[in-house]
């Protein structure tokens, strides 16, 4: 596996494997109602310059199987995806390990994150700390139940 910086041209295979996971792994989290409007519609202009100025890209044999942003101004991490099939085998944590080294190299003190329901014990198996639930209120107009997570670098 490869992990690189993200270019506008892999914003529609982030956002598909950012919709494939949600649907895949948010399935009994969230209504299927919430999934439907969370994932409904083509690549929102927001999205892929989004995801161009702050992704990372997890590539097997020159295909994207894995997504990740960082905005290491304010040490946000979001958009942690991994396409289904490659569920498991640990390349979530290893986009994540390598978030932390593009945060440390600007001397971030912290990571933030608005974890899923589904996905918090993933983000504390990873040194996270975060139990409290809050509400993220989604840019299609979305409120998720999550959970605001820090890990101190």
């Amino acid at each position: 596996m490869h992990i690189r910086k993200a270019t506008i041209d892999d914003a529609p295979d982030a956002f598909e494997i950012r919709n494939l996971a949600i649907l895949s792994q948010c399935k009994g989290h969230y209504s299927d109602d919430i999934l439907t409007k969370w994932t409904d519609g083509e690549l929102p202009t927001e999205f892929a310059h989004a995801f161009a100025k702050y992704g990372f890209v997890s590539e097997i044999e020159n295909k994207v199987v894995g997504v990740g942003m960082l905005d290491v101004d304010n040490g946000m991490v979001d958009a942690i995806f991994v396409r289904p099939e490659s569920f498991g085998k640990g390349l979530g944590k290893r986009m994540l390990k390598h978030l932390e080294a593009q945060a440390r190299r600007v001397n971030c003190k912290e990571l933030r994150l608005d974890a899923t329901l589904n996905a918090a014990a993933f983000y504390r198996s990873c040194g996270f700390e975060g139990h409290n639930q809050s509400v993220w209120h989604s840019p299609r107009g979305i409120d998720l139940a999550c959970i605001p997570m820090v890990k101190v670098l």
